[in-house]
């Protein structure tokens, strides 16, 4: 059995300068502020600038820089960079090979993947597996999706929730033998029949996305707290040993329904969709920086990850920081 573990070194972050406000959607929707908050936790998310949009490869690049730079990891040895995105550029090339080129990291392989808003537990699954196989020793796990170009904004029930942005991590192999670092477990399912619940087409004339939202809610906070559960018990560990909990973004409601479920403490859940909206892949590393910058994340943080995207996919990992 390997002794080497994939440990995430460091975080990079980047959003759009541009901020829509629940304001905003009182001006074009039969909505108010208070539904909106009382609703989903949202107060205002960033999105790219539509007349002059960003792609998700540069936005990816942005803080795929700050990443790197925080790890002292320079391009040449980067060995491969994994994007989850629902929003990508093009069919192909993918957004990963974009990225790769942009950041010269030229010795890397590059991929997309497409699991919603699982997608960066998924391709941060991928990547530890690749690390403890000896496959590479550096990946970039990457989010970075520009939602708001898939949005129906007649829509109140889907274009009040998202948000533009990327996240990206630096994970790369340990070899010191340390069993106490690192990511612990990965666990991922996924149910096809439940596709039509939250989808977003690529061909035809509806190309939307589109949300079944009190179905979504209802088998979110199911599936989404047995991933958790079983994430913790293959790591060997309980949920009440798991110092933080980070879901994807998807509504407040969601999220203390499943910290209901885990008898966990709001304390313990790291939140930061009231600035940011549901930015899917991007919104578990959006919210590790914030919690590793005001000092949530410590020296041996126990730290579990989860998400639910449209599929239904469903994606956790246990981290010790």
């Amino acid at each position: 059995m390997s002794n080497i573990k994939a440990k995430i070194l460091s975080v990079g972050t980047y959003v759009p300068d541009t901020v829509l406000t629940n304001a905003y959607f009182e001006s074009i929707l039969d909505t108010s502020d208070e539904w909106i908050v009382s609703r989903t936790g949202i107060r205002e998310r960033r999105v790219v600038d539509r007349d002059n949009p960003m792609s998700a490869a540069e936005m990816g690049c942005r803080a795929a820089r700050v990443a790197m730079e925080r790890a002292g990891v320079p391009a040449d040895k980067v060995d491969g960079i994994i994007v989850a995105t629902f929003t990508p550029d093009n069919f192909f090339p993918s957004t990963a090979c974009r990225m790769q080129a942009d950041l010269g990291c030229t010795g890397a392989f590059a991929f997309d993947m497409s699991a919603a808003c699982a997608g960066f537990t998924y391709a941060l699954t991928v990547a530890n597996n690749m690390i403890v196989s000896g496959q590479a020793k550096t990946i970039l796990v990457v989010g970075s999706e520009v939602i708001s170009k898939t949005l129906d904004w007649s829509d109140r029930g889907t274009c009040i929730l998202f948000g533009d942005g990327a996240g990206v991590v630096v994970l790369q192999a340990d070899g010191s033998g340390r069993q106490d670092r690192g990511i612990h477990s990965c666990y991922l399912s996924s149910d096809g029949t439940m596709g039509d619940l939250l989808k977003l087409g690529a061909w035809g004339e509806d190309r939307f996305l589109r949300m079944k939202g009190n179905e979504v809610f209802r088998h979110a906070v199911r599936l989404m707290s047995e991933a958790s559960v079983r994430a913790a018990a293959h790591a060997g560990m309980r949920i009440e040993e798991i110092d933080l909990l980070i879901p994807h973004q998807a509504n407040i409601r969601i999220i203390q329904a499943i910290a209901d479920s885990l008898s966990v403490s709001m304390d313990k859940v790291v939140t930061n969709m009231d600035r940011y909206g549901n930015t899917s892949s991007a919104s578990i590393p959006l919210a590790l920086e914030e919690a590793w910058t005001d000092g949530r994340v410590k020296d041996g943080s126990k730290v579990l990850f989860v998400g639910l995207g449209g599929g239904f996919t469903v994606g956790s990992a246990v981290c010790v920081m």
